[in-house]
């Protein structure tokens, strides 16, 4: 079965799925715990998985104990990221295919990221790709975090298409397991930052590419 068989809408998760920004946020975390003279430790990225920007900002303050409230901690996180989403983070390759094919063949197009509100659209406006998402629905807009259906469940609902009918692309476990539990087909996507997880990632996902240049389209 080719996977856009009977599939109405294309849903991405943003970081590692559509864009290669996993390293930045290693180099986020380096830095920012580095001015606390915290060390990152070897299992941070594997803990944070899956966790919205609230929740990962909750989880980082009670595990290290940081002195500033949860809204100083995003506002900075976003600063420190603010000029890599504009010019640095790059799409990966072959991604604009896969959008113009949805295009033609009148399939709704939606982002579920865990990211915030202001890095997602700060991405988008500056690369141009504002008018190309029908939803986008970041980790400011949910209440749960990954594996948690509700984040596939709600964007389905704004694209108004049935969970059924969705295709959803990711690159963590835990982004997988979210789609896979809100009912849709699920391609895992390999990302340098999740390799470690390459397996588990294959046998959940109902398809697996290593570059959306493996995709193939029907004729």
């Amino acid at each position: 079965m080719n996977m856009f068989d009977n599939i109405e809408a294309v849903i991405f998760d943003l970081d590692g799925t559509l864009i290669d920004s996993m390293g930045l946020w290693k180099e986020i975390d380096i830095e920012y715990l580095g001015r606390y003279g915290i060390e990152l430790p070897d299992d941070l990225q594997a803990c944070l998985e899956g966790k919205c920007f609230h929740d990962t900002a909750i989880y980082m303050k009670k595990r290290f104990d940081l002195p500033d409230p949860l809204d100083v901690i995003e506002k900075t996180w976003n600063e420190m990221a603010e000029d890599k989403y504009c010019h640095e983070v790059p799409i990966k390759e072959g991604v604009f295919k896969l959008l113009d094919y949805a295009k033609k063949n009148s399939l709704k197009l939606g982002i579920a990221t865990s990211n915030s509100r202001h890095l997602t659209e700060l991405f988008l406006n500056t690369r141009g790709l504002n008018e190309t998402f029908d939803y986008v629905l970041t980790g400011c807009d949910t209440l749960k975090s990954k594996p948690d259906p509700e984040v596939y469940l709600l964007c389905a609902d704004k694209l108004k298409v049935s969970p059924d009918k969705c295709l959803v692309f990711e690159d963590i476990t835990r982004g997988i397991l979210s789609a896979k539990n809100a009912g849709m087909r699920v391609c895992g996507v390999a990302d340098e930052y999740s390799e470690w997880s390459r397996a588990e990632k294959m046998s959940l996902s109902d398809y697996y590419i290593d570059s959306y240049n493996e995709i193939e389209y029907p004729a």
